[in-house]
């Protein structure tokens, strides 16, 4: 057996001998290696925490202590060392466990984490609540165990607003709120901003560590130090800190720095944290970090081996794919754009590669900006740039875009101001789970005056919407699923007119998917049932799909694709409606304040009563293929038509 085997709990993991951590970390890295070469995950940021995670857990009392990491993409050698080394292999899978953070599947994960910057807020928060309920305790006579609370955040997190708002609060409170500074250079992409060049100045300051422990060890032997010199002790302190660390933005917000370390020593670790646990302050412990460390392709390019799905672990080789991707589509539309217009601009939040914009900044890195992972400066920022008389791109994924929603609102279209949105994984999301699924932008941006909402079905349709969109002259939103693009069709060819959206007759697709049925049965002005299916352009495909197996069980089915959300021609869309016998609106978003839900009640309102809406329902949906996560909803092609036929 292993060492990894043997270990159900942390107290199994103290068990663990010094002479055996750094085989027992190897283990640890083979194993996630193994499974996220199978399922796919986030592999570059887990094997860069092996030993941190290790240390935290030998020194800390999880889950009486609390360890909470922030996103928590960064969590599988917790997850190992926390009773789930033997689901470890379902990883990411349907019913499996999550790659994140989760209450529900060990008292050891504290918070369903999956954003950016939550976890300080997070752990101020709980510790707060902690300290409330021991001073009552003590209030009635008992002693309780003092909890402590340690945060887990990478410095690439920092870029996030959220975290500076928690960071002043906690400096203002001054409980010992732990955290834990993971720099690694990297967020997803290479870290930018000051931020990321401040954490690097502070390497200088190992030498004032030590002196400062040096000095703390003689006054602790000094007989009543505390009330006759503390004073002194502590102004010398300050100087000597001066002297070696100027302007520390930690410090000064009232935190004790304690670093940098080495992120893959564990002695000097555990050794460290075990001194920081007796502080009676706020703590921040800056480590460094390798992102990848342990599996050289991961160590080489750790932007590629953030999040990744299968691949060769002999080679590091990922699964390549011929088809055309809805991102990859917005990547050649954009460049052809901004080619022709220099005052196309580009801006993302740590997500260049992710949102396909890597290939713009090597070719115009002056009207790129990658601001870090702060969407909400994004949004105002390419205001700012509109304003200005600059056509800002900002390209973002849909789960993300939920911070920025009042930015959106207030900085961009209360002044109408023209900035395209481009909401990069929007619907359904697979493998991520909960904190991922882009379902909630069309209910959240609907009812926002002055914006525009489109939702391109096909790669030729996304050009044609951006095309659109750069000369529209107001906020325009694009949104697009994770998915390989369909098979082109001659409606989507059709001039772009606002409004409207892409009729596609049986005629026009039925030949394509090599359909064999009743051509007498589903043509026009025959007996059949006719039913036109209106779809939103990200969930196209099982559209499609469902209208294929209509036509087979006799249903003269058309599709109408909804390029426009929002403005929608209500009075082209009801003279549509009219020459069918019922309407099913596929949304793959969450039905209520949903476009469909919009469209079903502009037909009762004139009196056209056979409408069903397929969408999302109010929940939250779990990790799985793109299928999977469709079929709970009940939005996949087959649940769909059983439902129709029912």
């Amino acid at each position: 057996m292993t060492i990894l085997s043997k270990i159900t709990s942390p107290s199994d993991l103290k068990k663990v001998s010094e002479k055996d951590l750094p085989k027992l970390c190897d283990e640890i890295r083979k194993r996630i290696i193994e499974t996220v070469a199978k399922n796919g995950g986030h592999l570059a940021s887990n094997l860069g925490v092996v030993e941190l995670t290790l240390a935290l857990h030998r020194v800390f009392e999880s889950p009486e202590d609390a360890i909470i990491f922030d996103v928590s993409h960064q969590c599988y050698t917790h997850k190992l060392l926390t009773g789930r080394y033997k689901d470890f292999s379902s990883l990411r899978k349907h019913g499996g466990i999550s790659g994140f953070t989760r209450r529900d599947e060990s008292p050891h994960d504290y918070f369903d984490n999956g954003h950016s910057s939550t976890s300080i807020s997070q752990g101020l928060g709980l510790l707060a609540a902690w300290d409330k309920i021991e001073e009552e305790q003590r209030a009635l006579g008992r002693k309780p165990k003092s909890r402590k609370v340690v945060v887990v955040i990478g410095d690439g997190a920092l870029t996030g607003g959220l975290a500076y708002e928690a960071l002043a609060h906690a400096g203002q409170l001054s409980k010992n709120l732990i955290i834990v500074l993971n720099d690694n250079q990297m967020s997803i992409s290479p870290n930018n901003g000051a931020i990321s060049r401040y954490l690097s100045s502070l390497t200088m300051t190992g030498f004032y560590q030590r002196f400062r422990y040096f000095v703390d060890g003689i006054v602790d032997k000094i007989p009543n130090s505390k009330s006759h010199i503390g004073k002194f002790i502590y102004r010398f302190k300050r100087a000597i800190k001066g002297m070696f660390l100027s302007n520390n933005f930690f410090a000064d917000l009232g935190f004790e720095y304690v670093g940098p370390l080495d992120g893959h020593n564990i002695k000097e670790l555990e050794d460290n944290l075990r001194r920081v646990r007796r502080l009676p302050k706020p703590v921040i412990v800056h480590i460094l970090t390798k992102k990848g460390k342990g599996y050289s392709p991961a160590e080489n390019d750790p932007s590629s081996f953030h999040g990744v799905g299968p691949f060769q672990i002999s080679d590091g080789k990922m699964e390549k794919f011929d088809t055309l991707s809805f991102t990859e589509a917005f990547n050649n539309t954009l460049m052809a754009l901004a080619q022709k217009n220099n005052k196309i601009m580009a801006i993302t939040a740590a997500m260049s590669k992710g949102t396909g914009l890597d290939t713009f900044a090597r070719h115009y890195p002056d009207r790129f900006y990658d601001v870090g992972i702060a969407e909400e400066h994004a949004v105002t920022f390419a205001g700012g740039l509109a304003c200005g008389g600059m056509i800002p791109i900002v390209a973002i994924y849909s789960t993300f875009i939920q911070r920025a929603i009042d930015q959106i609102i207030h900085d961009v279209a209360l002044s109408n101001h023209h900035v395209v949105f481009m909401f990069d994984r929007a619907g359904a999301v697979p493998q991520d789970g909960e904190t991922h699924q882009g379902i909630f932008d069309i209910a959240l941006l609907r009812p926002v005056p002055n914006m525009t909402i489109l939702s391109p079905a096909t790669a030729l349709d996304l050009s044609l919407c951006l095309m659109w969109a750069v000369n529209a002259k107001r906020p325009v939103a694009i949104r697009y699923p994770k998915l390989s693009c369909p098979s082109e069709l001659a409606p989507f060819e059709g001039e772009l007119k606002e409004g409207r959206g892409v009729l596609l007759k049986n005629s026009d697709f039925a030949p394509n998917l090599s359909l064999d049925f009743d051509e007498s049965a589903a043509s026009e002005g025959s007996s059949a049932k006719k039913m036109l299916l209106v779809c939103t352009g990200g969930i196209f495909d099982e559209s499609l799909i469902a209208a294929r197996n209509l036509l087979q069980k006799g249903v003269n089915t058309d599709i109408y694709s909804l390029r426009f959300i929002k403005p929608f021609d209500e009075n082209y869309f009801l003279s549509l409606a009219k020459n069918y016998d019922e309407v099913a609106v596929i949304e793959d978003g969450v039905k209520t304040g949903g476009v469909g839900e919009y469209i079903e009640n502009l037909l009762f309102e004139h009196d056209f009563k056979n409408v069903k809406v397929f969408a999302f329902p109010e929940k939250f949906f779990g990790q799985g293929t793109r299928a999977e996560v469709l079929s709970d909803a009940g939005l996949s092609a087959r649940k769909i038509v059983a439902n129709l036929l029912a």
